[in-house]
């Protein structure tokens, strides 16, 4: 029987490439989404004609432990239960720091620490009882660094770590293996909007007048770049020697 995965924020962007990439090699991958209903069936669709493995999608808010319960649950009836983690779910609600509320700073909590948390403490009574288990928090760089007009987002990328080196050590002896991948930025839809090319320039001080010169000029990851590395860290024995680490995809630029 296949391993279990399950990737949160999986229909799109990070998280389809990491779905696919499980599913290419092999592993039964559950989908997890909040909103985005019809990205999820067609992964799904194409997951079921291109791969020979089982897969399924979930509708749940991460940051509700309730709907998380119920989530893992169904995966326990159907499936036996998660073997993989993967928490890629998160929001990014950017502004300048006086601007922010605390409506928005608490969301932001809510779904990229708390939505890890929630999903963490509740698929680790199965990789306990099978003394074996994989959970890769997806964090950025900007949680090691700090990035100007994301103190919510980066607040919470610093708490992703912190949670991670504290599983580690609380479970590591157990066969529970606890790491984060922190990226750089990604070409994904998110990024191809003019606000987001504006973002840049003021980040780096340059005066791009499209997303085709932004990717030109300022070195981006592909999702694919995330999602074997992700792979190698959730199913490899050379993975399964560190645990509690940050592992950064910085491509050299320390940002």
């Amino acid at each position: 029987m296949n391993k279990v995965v399950l990737v949160t924020g999986g229909a799109q962007g990070i998280g389809k490439a990491i779905v696919l990439e499980l599913a290419k090699n092999h592993y039964d991958v559950v989908i997890n989404y909040l909103t985005s209903n019809k990205a999820a069936a067609l992964l799904e669709e194409e997951i079921k004609k291109n791969y020979d493995v089982r897969v399924m999608t979930i509708q749940a808010d991460v940051s509700k432990e309730e709907e998380v319960d119920a989530m893992i649950s169904l995966i326990e009836k159907k499936w036996g239960g998660v073997d993989i983690l993967i928490n890629n779910a998160a929001v990014d609600l950017s502004n300048l720091f006086h601007l922010k509320t605390a409506d928005e700073f608490r969301k932001t909590l809510d779904v990229n620490v708390v939505g890890a948390f929630n999903c963490s403490k509740r698929v680790y009574r199965h990789m306990l009882d099978q003394e074996y288990g994989r959970i890769i928090n997806i964090s950025s760089t900007s949680g090691l660094y700090g990035t100007p007009k994301l103190a919510t987002y980066c607040m919470s990328k610093w708490g992703i770590l912190g949670l991670t080196k504290t599983l580690a050590k609380e479970v590591g002896s157990k066969g529970i293996i606890v790491n984060t991948l922190c990226p750089t930025k990604v070409k994904t839809p998110m990024c191809e909007t003019m606000e987001y090319v504006q973002f840049i320039n003021d980040l780096t001080g340059k005066d791009f007048k499209s997303v085709e010169e932004m990717y030109n000029g300022v070195p981006f990851l592909d999702v694919e770049d995330i999602s074997s590395m992700v792979y190698w860290l959730g199913t490899s024995r050379e993975a399964g020697k560190f645990n509690g680490r940050e592992v950064a995809l910085d491509l050299g630029t320390l940002q």
